[in-house]
């Protein structure tokens, strides 16, 4: 038996010895991609079904020899297609990396629980390279890497000293698996989408660094937990002109792709008149459909960040003299050190705080210019300093100018409170929107009757827009306060006689209520055709079954007490939570917020229907920033250095990244909100 042993051990070291020294390293190239690569002309390869190729991996050379490598110390063995195995089994039971492998102690890891996101105990590690190469796309794609950085020299050297048997792949293999990572989470959102209900969409247009317009469209919708959820479902090129047609013809493209087109409750859009063209053709093919959701009477929300937006911005042209010094100031102090410097000092000597800084604004968001002015009034005493020591200096605001910017900060703090509320990272129910347009509303009267003209001027302004976006009832807001518990129909009385004339207050009290109960019976119409599509099913499977005796008496029971249940009583959902009082919530007091979800989440025995209803209307988003934050990611992912990847690559980054930061709860790689106003250190 010795002898046997030893001659084998001699065959093994004379096949080893023909190895070419420096063919040791693993290849790039992986079995995956050499089948890619294959002429499909040629005749397809037999299926290997030896056990051997569990422990090795063949490859090709350019010179088209072939090579056996060894998965656990990466020898390499001359191989010919359908040659035989025998050194290869000969080398598999003397190999002494394979034999530790066996034997040693296993690894355990906790790799598959971050990975998939998916909970479960420790596993025994074993090395998956494909798995590897898809959690690298994952990484490429919600981190916003460049392709490539996998052919960066220390990033191979990192993942080799890991694990030896890492495989190098190139840049364009890997944004192939991106693109099949996009498909196969497409797939799976598709199929979560056939659970869902009701889907409102927010949409918004970008303009890249190429010039290419883009359109996204992002959906949102209530899981089965009473959760809300979006998800970026069209990240898609769109050619000018960007007319309300095309915008139209984009979305419904979009909608037939995703198979959800009967599912649309709500489109969210700004107030540009394309979209308006868009939305009456949207209407109007939903309409033609049957699936227009409460004929349309809330179909289209404009948003109301953007209604903020220009209402305030036809205000601050009263003060534009004002706002052009102090940005001009400020950048006459940014654009020289030595200026700046000068700055600083006098701001030591005033005794003031360094950590605060001033800020330049951008011109087309009033918040920045709102922020631009509280932090110019902080260090409005340095202003006229500055400017005895700098005879170039020319845009020292005068004393007036400071108490009506200081006034106007005052008067716009309303504003960027319900800017905060419309606008907020944590995705805010439609609930909490009325109690901001109330005190916008109420700001508003009161400084209407200012003695300082410039407040009037700008008031005045101010209410002209309040008047063309908000005059009519808005439906949602109104029927989403309605159900909020705290609030139900006596937040309306309260509220309305405040924002309109008396008459008017009557009349929107009324519209609210009559389209509170409108939409109501639609839902309650609903449920009573599933509920007698349920018994038709359960009748058919009784008979269908055959069953007898004492389950045909069940199946008796079943549909008498259907019956019952069917008739109407005498008070509805909609009677006996308006009829019961309000809801108190000392959140102020205890700083527990309130979360409306939650508590129709809880009392969805109680209201069966109506919190169907309630479930839908809270989840309608009241302004597009969940469109418009993707912009930022398209900024960044469209850099000047990438600004040649396809339309069709980009909305695979983009969309999987959204995805894939939903399911895995990993926080957006968002500058701050302020990205764009650029701050001057002081320190």
């Amino acid at each position: 038996m010795s002898n046997v042993g030893s001659s084998e051990v001699r065959k093994d070291v004379e096949d080893v010895a023909r190895i070419d020294v420096d063919e040791i390293d693993t290849p790039n190239t992986t079995a995956a991609e050499e089948v890619e690569e294959e002429d499909p002309t040629k005749r397809r390869t037999k299926k290997r079904k030896s056990q051997v190729w569990n422990d090795f991996t063949m490859t090709e050379n350019d010179d088209g020899t072939r090579k056996a490598i060894c998965n656990h110390c990466c020898m390499k063995f001359a191989m010919k297609v359908g040659g035989p195995t025998s050194t290869l089994m000969r080398h598999q039971k003397i190999c002494v990396a394979r034999q530790v492998s066996d034997k040693k102690q296993k690894i355990l890891t906790l790799d598959s629980v971050i990975c998939d996101g998916k909970g479960g105990g420790p596993s025994v590690y074993k090395y998956d390279k494909e798995k590897v190469r898809e959690i690298i796309a994952k990484m490429i794609i919600v981190h916003e890497y460049s392709f490539r950085m996998v052919e960066h020299k220390l990033f191979n050297v990192l993942l080799k000293t890991l694990n030896p048997r890492f495989d190098s792949v190139s840049r364009v293999t890997i944004k192939n698996d991106c693109i099949k990572l996009f498909t196969s989470e497409k797939k799976k959102l598709k199929e979560m989408f056939n659970s869902v209900g009701k889907i409102c969409l927010t949409t918004d247009l970008w303009t890249s660094n190429q010039t290419i317009g883009y359109m996204c469209l992002t959906a949102h919708y209530m899981d089965i937990d009473w959760q809300l959820q979006k998800r970026i479902i069209s990240f898609c090129g769109l050619p000018p002109p960007h007319t309300g047609l095309a915008i139209a013809d984009a979305i419904l493209q979009c909608l037939i792709d995703w198979g959800i087109e009967n599912k649309v409750c709500t489109v969210t859009m700004d107030n540009a008149s394309a979209n308006d063209t868009a939305i009456r053709n949207l209407k109007d093919n939903f309409s033609l459909k049957g699936t227009l959701y409460f004929n349309g009477r809330i179909f289209h929300v404009r948003c109301c960040a953007h209604i903020l937006n220009l209402m305030v911005q036809d205000g601050l042209d009263e003060i534009r003299g004002v706002i052009e010094n102090v940005r001009e100031s400020v950048k006459y102090f940014k654009m020289s050190p030595a200026r700046l410097h000068k700055f600083t000092e006098i701001v030591r000597q005033l005794q003031l705080s360094t950590s605060r800084r001033l800020i330049l604004d951008v011109p087309t968001r009033w918040n920045s210019t709102y922020k631009m002015l509280e932090s110019a009034l902080f260090f409005k005493e340095v202003f006229p300093r500055y400017a005895e020591r700098d005879p170039n200096y020319r845009w020292l605001p005068s004393t007036d100018d400071w108490n009506k910017a200081q006034e106007v900060c005052k008067f716009l703090e309303v504003f960027s409170d319900a800017t905060l509320a419309f606008s907020g990272s944590v995705y805010p129910t439609s609930n909490l929107f009325l109690p901001e347009v109330w005190k916008i509303k109420q700001m508003l009267n009161e400084k209407s009757l200012d003695e300082r003209d410039f407040m009037r001027e700008m008031t005045y302004k101010m209410r002209e827009k309040f008047e063309k976006y908000w005059g009519e009832c808005n439906l949602v807001m109104a029927i989403a306060a309605v159900l909020d518990p705290r609030y139900k129909m006596k937040l309306i009385e309260f509220c309305f006689p405040r924002i309109y004339s008396s008459i008017e207050a009557s009349r929107h009290i009324a519209l609210v209520r009559e389209a509170l109960y409108a939409l109501f019976h639609e839902y309650v119409n609903a449920s009573s055709l599933g509920d007698m599509s349920i018994m038709a099913s359960s009748s058919t499977n009784y008979e269908l079954c055959g069953i007898s005796g004492v389950s045909k008496s069940v199946a008796e029971f079943d549909e008498w007490a259907s019956a019952i249940d069917s008739v109407e009583p005498l008070k509805s959902d909609l009677d006996v939570y308006l009829e019961e009082g309000r809801l108190i919530h000392k959140g102020n007091i205890t700083g527990v917020k309130f979360d409306a979800l939650e508590w129709w989440k809880a009392n969805t025995l109680k209201f069966r229907i109506l919190s169907d209803m309630a479930r839908d209307i809270l989840s309608i988003p009241i302004s597009t920033v969940a469109s418009e934050s993707a912009f930022s990611a398209g900024g960044r992912v469209l850099s000047k250095c990438r600004s040649c990847l396809k339309l069709e690559t980009v909305q695979a980054l983009i969309c999987t990244s959204d995805w894939i930061r939903s399911e895995l709860d990993i926080e957006k790689l968002e500058e701050d909100d302020d990205e764009d106003i650029q701050d001057v250190c002081l320190e």
